[in-house]
């Protein structure tokens, strides 16, 4: 036989008693607290509380992601950032609005300590965008407290699986759909005195945006060439197993050599835009040591092009066996000037790997200037002559500047090709001489003028050189005759 126990009134009334008690117990001693216990003191000791015994009652946790992780930009920031636009609901208090030049879209984006809800698959969460304070790491009062950013993800703990596994990966896809259907490429450059537009937070880089119009199929370049670059690019961004399997870095190089006006920094903007992909624009004047390219080569993104024009002149690099003959020299000194070999390491060192799908590409007017370091496979894996204009480069800035479309022909087209190919004139000359006219008959005529103009100056500048020589021929012989004859006098 089982006894069942009935609560009474009277039970009742003692536990509603007790509990009565132990509230105004309660209270009694937070009054005593806050009258008698400086603010510091009890913040103090609240933040020791909830820090010892918040995770055993909590049932929600919190992800944090940061700008940054480490010296390299946080990909999920930037994905969170992009996601939670189109989240942003009527409940948000305090918005950023901003518009960059140039581009019809507004940007909205929620400021800091605003909050945002979201649903996933049944689980509700709730995002949270911080701006805190970072001391200087070295404590001197001369530099200014820098901003840290993050965002701020609360959910109930027994979804933190499902939120890490599958809600995280819906959130970078779903960014990454939204950034290419809004992309904007973006011009970054080193320089001190430029700021950008909208990255006041990158200390090492300010941006505009790129809207260079050029493309592959405005290129005054040889057919031929322009097709193996397309598909080096495409083969190259699709091969990110093949990388991965052979222990390679997934990056690639280009040296763009050749005259002046020769269109390399116009290749490089078609490259831009052929594959999307935001550039880099990397002033090695502006480099103070080894240390300052590295970091700020270590916070350029994925899916980008990093360029060095005129890289035979925009710095004196030491070569290597000069960094070897100096090392002695600076082994008690912290910061080493800008080397050769600190610039191999970045490009081509274990630094390399710490990004994806990365172009680097050196422009030259001369390659023989070069160190063979820099030129070899694996720094600059495709060397790329931009060589003067030719009858089809010709053909494709007829048909930009003139509207003659591919096809189409005119009766100045045959006398024009003739002499480019007996005389060396680059692209940009061609396009100055047939932007002076709308006319085309105007344009070629004096497109016809000039190229005469230029092949009369190259065969005068010839027959000079000739005669130069010749002289200098006769000369020798001469001083090779007179000195025969003293050599015989002295011995007779």
């Amino acid at each position: 036989m089982v006894d069942y126990y009935m609560p009474t009134a009277a039970s009742a009334s003692v536990w509603l008693s007790a509990y009565a008690s132990f509230a105004g117990f309660m209270m009694l001693v937070r009054s005593m607290a806050t009258e008698l216990m400086p603010q510091p003191l009890r913040s103090y000791m609240y933040s020791v509380f909830n820090h010892l015994f918040a995770p055993f009652f909590s049932r929600e946790v919190t992800l944090l992601f940061d700008e940054h992780y480490g010296m390299t930009y946080n990909e999920l920031y930037e994905a969170i950032e992009v996601y939670l636009r189109m989240k942003i609901g009527p409940s948000v208090r305090c918005l950023r609005v901003s518009k960059l030049p140039r581009i019809k879209a507004i940007n909205v984006s929620i400021d800091r300590d605003e909050e945002l809800d979201d649903t996933f698959d049944g689980v509700k969460m709730k995002w949270c965008y911080v701006v805190t304070l970072e001391k200087p790491r070295n404590g001197s009062k001369d530099e200014k407290e820098k901003e840290k950013h993050r965002f701020e993800l609360t959910f109930h703990k027994k979804h933190k699986d499902k939120v890490i596994d599958y809600y995280l990966p819906y959130v970078l896809a779903r960014a990454k759909t939204l950034k290419e259907e809004q992309k904007t490429l973006k011009l970054y450059t080193n320089l001190d005195y430029w700021c950008g537009d909208d990255d006041e937070d990158n200390e090492n880089w300010g941006s505009i945006n790129l809207d260079h119009p050029c493309t592959f199929d405005k290129l005054a370049m040889d057919p031929e060439l322009k097709r193996m670059i397309i598909e080096d690019l495409e083969r190259f961004v699709a091969r990110r197993e093949f990388y991965s399997k052979v222990g390679k870095a997934w990056k690639r190089g280009y040296l763009l050599y050749g005259p002046p006006g020769t269109g390399k920094s116009s290749l490089v903007a078609a490259m831009a835009n052929y594959l999307k992909f935001n550039v880099y624009d990397l002033d090695l004047a502006a480099i103070e040591d080894n240390s300052e390219l590295k970091r700020v080569m270590m916070s350029t993104t994925n899916r980008s092009i990093l360029v060095i024009e005129d890289i035979d002149c925009s710095i004196n690099l030491q070569n290597r066996d000069d960094d070897q003959d100096k090392s002695s020299k600076e082994t008690y000194s912290y910061k080493k000037p800008l080397t050769l070999s600190g610039l191999l390491n970045c490009i081509d060192g274990l630094r390399s790997s710490c990004g994806d799908e990365r172009i680097i590409i050196f422009t030259t007017n001369r390659r023989e200037m070069l160190d063979p370091a820099l030129l070899r496979p694996g720094r600059m894996d495709v060397h790329i002559h931009m060589s003067y204009c030719t009858p089809s480069g010709f053909r494709v800035l007829a048909s930009n500047y003139l509207g003659i479309r591919d096809g189409e022909d005119h009766r100045l087209f045959g006398e024009i090709e003739r002499l480019i190919e007996s005389t060396e004139v680059t692209p940009a000359q061609v396009a100055e001489e047939l932007m002076k006219s709308d006319d085309a008959e105007v344009s070629l005529g004096g497109l016809v003028n000039f190229l005469k103009h230029n092949q009369a100056e190259r065969e005068r500048k010839k027959e000079e050189e000739e005669a130069k020589e010749k002289k200098q021929k006769k000369s020798s012989r001469f001083s090779l005759l007179k000195k025969r004859l003293k050599i015989f006098s002295t011995n007779s």
